[in-house]
């Protein structure tokens, strides 16, 4: 296997980061060492994944290995379909993947609390005397 067939994309959402390698093969996806029936169990996380590939028409073109670290599962089943889709993009696809959203980072990030506050927007009980 020649690293010219090895397709790579970095895929970011919230604070999780996937690194994704797809190989030409049969469609086997493994995230972190694990299938991706073990490491996303929810149906809805499995379908996010897939989108991508499903939307170039890829899935058994392709066996996907990620690494993805940080954040909680969501975040990490919309970090892998971003990379999925960024290392899928060709002249070919590139217009099929715009279309369908998948190339467009989801930029929401939870917002850094302020000094002199509780949290980000909520401020400490105001008292008049």
């Amino acid at each position: 296997m020649t690293s010219a067939s090895v397709l790579l994309g970095t895929g970011r959402r919230k604070t999780s980061v996937a690194r994704v390698r797809l190989f030409p093969g049969s469609g086997k996806v493994t995230v972190n060492g694990k299938e991706l029936q073990t490491y996303f169990p929810d149906a809805g996380q499995r379908k996010l994944v897939m989108s991508s590939l499903e939307a170039a028409q890829a899935t058994a073109k392709y066996d996907v290995r990620v690494n993805v670290h940080g954040g909680g599962p969501v975040g990490q089943a919309g970090a892998v379909r971003l990379g999925i889709a960024r290392a899928l993009k060709s002249p070919e696809s590139e217009t099929v993947l715009r279309d369908g959203g998948f190339l467009t980072r989801d930029s929401r990030m939870k917002e850094r609390k302020k000094y002199g506050q509780r949290g980000a927007r909520r401020r400490f009980q105001f008292s008049k005397r």
